[in-house]
């Protein structure tokens, strides 16, 4: 079973999904710039691909609570 308890996982999942959503509408802002700073949108990519492997991780052991 997991280190955390199921609250801290659904609390860090509610934290990383907020700032997912963020950085989402950063880069979408960053994109519609005349000359978008590509330094920026590609570190808004990573950050972007990173918190979804944090909150597929997350859901995983929060379902490990289902079982």
């Amino acid at each position: 079973m997991s280190d955390y308890t199921l609250e801290e996982l659904e609390a860090a999942h509610k934290a990383l999904s907020s700032s997912l959503h963020k950085i989402s509408k950063a880069r979408e802002t960053l994109m519609e710039k005349p000359s978008p700073p590509n330094p920026q949108i590609t570190l808004a990519e990573r950050n972007q691909k990173a918190l979804t492997i944090a909150l597929n991780l997350i859901t995983r052991e929060m379902e490990k609570y289902n079982e």
